[in-house]
């Protein structure tokens, strides 16, 4: 089995031609791969199919074998993938996913992916639809975490987030990060970010659904931002500067949150081939 190591801002995958279907795709397979001392070590394996409609069509599977309706990291991988190989030869590139189709732009120069952008869709934050079990939209409210209250706001972007600007301490976080991720009111559970609104830009942490701590996480810095931007904490229509621990993206939000573009590096590694 062939695969390619690519990483966006630290957030590591494996990306896979399953152009037939056939490649394996159970959860012990996943984590046994995925592993960081036993196997080739990644946050999740990108799937790269048929493009059921779109140039192409992203699968992705986190590190502990679950499913992630979309990765905002993961599919400028893709993209570079698509274009420097050579199986979508356009700079322009449509890719279906779970969270729906995705257009995304690769910024080449001497036929190399320097950048890609993202248009991420619109962003949704109707409870029922995130999923969270509440009425309505929860915008700067609390939940109660093993007897601590959290006051955050909750976004879909295709998958789940909540997203705090509560400031925490690092042994804070690294309690709530997982205990957020797994809380009853998180029926699908979630995508956890601790952000922090500073002078122009947002510095964010993100406990990741099915991956843990991640360097990088694109869908939880558009969930950010858009937080962000319900809360009147930072301007809609103006790219906003999302510093993670692995680096920057650069995101902007529509002022009815009708869509939501990501721009941001994507690297490959290495290649590789794991023994059947």
């Amino acid at each position: 089995m062939i695969f390619w190591k690519y990483h966006g801002l630290g957030n590591d995958f494996m990306v896979v031609e399953d152009f037939e279907g056939t490649l394996p795709k159970d959860a012990s397979f996943v984590r046994r791969v995925c592993d960081r001392r036993t196997g080739v070590g990644a946050d999740g394996i990108l799937y790269i199919r048929k493009g059921d409609g779109a140039d192409a069509s992203m699968r992705v599977l986190n590190s502990d074998g679950s499913e992630a309706e979309m990765c905002g990291n993961g599919i400028r991988c893709v993209a570079k993938h698509l274009y420097e190989f050579g199986l979508v030869k356009k700079e322009m590139i449509s890719i279906s996913t779970p969270a729906g189709r995705k257009d995304v732009v690769c910024a080449v120069s001497d036929g190399k992916v320097k950048a890609v952008t993202v248009e991420m869709g619109g962003a949704v934050l109707d409870c029922a639809r995130i999923p969270m079990r509440c009425e309505g939209t929860f915008i700067d409210k609390e939940i109660t975490v093993q007897n601590k209250r959290v006051r955050g706001t909750a976004v879909s972007m295709g998958n789940p987030h909540f997203v705090t600007f509560r400031a925490f301490s690092e042994d804070e976080m690294k309690h709530l990060g997982p205990q957020i991720e797994g809380d009853s009111a998180f029926p699908k559970r979630t995508n956890v970010e601790f952000a922090t609104v500073k002078e122009n830009k947002i510095l964010v942490k993100v406990y990741e659904r099915g991956a843990g701590w991640t360097m990088a996480c694109g869908t939880g810095a558009c969930a950010t931002v858009v937080a962000a931007v319900v809360n009147k904490l930072v301007p809609a229509e103006k790219e906003m500067e999302v510093r993670l621990p692995g680096g920057s993206l650069w995101i902007e939000v529509k002022e009815d949150l009708s869509s939501v573009t990501m721009r941001g590096p994507a690297e490959r590694v290495f290649k590789g081939e794991l023994e059947e």
